[in-house]
């Protein structure tokens, strides 16, 4: 799996956070990515 850092991590967080007060119908559709994104990392990773 990648490795994200603390710094990225915080911006990403900041920025996420933003934009599900102002939208809140986004916030489903952001952790629907993200499970589908880390289902596919551990799929990845399990094949190797």
């Amino acid at each position: 799996m990648p490795k994200v850092s603390g710094l990225l991590m915080g911006i990403l967080s900041i920025i996420a956070g933003i934009l599900i007060i102002w939208m809140p119908g986004l916030l489903s559709w952001i952790v629907g990515i993200y499970l589908i994104v880390i289902g596919i990392l551990a799929l990845i990773a399990i094949a190797k």
